[in-house]
């Protein structure tokens, strides 16, 4: 029943937006759901920024006008998905190789509100291995300054390159992600700010102190979690 969670927690965010506001559009099955109903709503004086090409594409094909941050520096309201929503609405996002970009979308977002389906509320982040975006070149080197990190985390399995079918994933910007199988992160400002630390660490998934809002959705509706 995710797929329904995930269309009723879409459809209540749009309800947030306003006529004349600049959106930011996240990345993922959930936010996908975001933006087809926002472009239902026909709202007027609407600029869009889309955090990946994926839902750049999506959202130009449901008839949304887009923006880049270049042209719109200031976001009135994001809208995005989430891998994992924790205490506080800490989350780990990254899913959908997008978190660099999602990040500059929130960071400049006066509000940010994060959708997911009821599975993704969990107790402690961890479970949901997470996404650390880091420069293609060297970036063996880099797993291994990764591992030193993790292990200081008591956490013992080293992160993993991402692949596909097609080989190693690439992120819109080119980039190589690495996914660490964390079980549990006791710590998560320190492990953020330790794996920022290191030399082609491009950005993690950890998005600590960003959502103002949670909408869950649930079989029948939503449910409303704030920090």
């Amino acid at each position: 029943m995710s797929d329904i969670q995930k269309k009723n927690a879409g459809e209540a965010a749009a309800a947030y937006v306003e006529a004349g506001m600049v959106v930011g559009l996240g990345t993922g099955s959930t936010a996908a759901w975001f933006v087809k109903a926002l472009a239902a709503r026909g709202l007027s004086g609407l600029r869009c920024v889309p955090t990946s090409e994926k839902t750049a594409d999506l959202a130009r094909e449901l008839g949304l006008t887009l923006s880049t941050l270049e042209d719109t520096p200031r976001i009135d309201l994001t809208v995005d998905g989430a891998d994992e929503v924790g205490p506080g609405l800490a989350l780990i996002k990254g899913g959908g190789a997008a978190l660099l970009r999602e990040k500059l979308v929130w960071e400049a977002s006066s509000r940010c509100i994060v959708i997911a389906d009821a599975a993704k509320v969990v107790p402690v982040l961890g479970t949901f291995p997470l996404p650390i975006e880091v420069v293609a070149f060297g970036h063996k080197t880099t797993a291994n300054r990764i591992a030193d990190v993790l292990i200081d985390h008591d956490i013992s399995q080293p992160a993993r390159v991402r692949q596909a079918d097609r080989g190693l994933v690439r992120t819109d910007g080119g980039n190589l992600i690495y996914d660490a199988g964390c079980k549990a992160i006791h710590d998560p400002v320190r492990l953020a700010d330790d794996l920022k630390l290191i030399t082609g660490v491009v950005e993690h998934g950890l998005f600590l102190d960003l959502a103002d809002l949670a909408i869950i959705g649930t079989d029948t509706g939503v449910e409303i979690i704030t920090p």
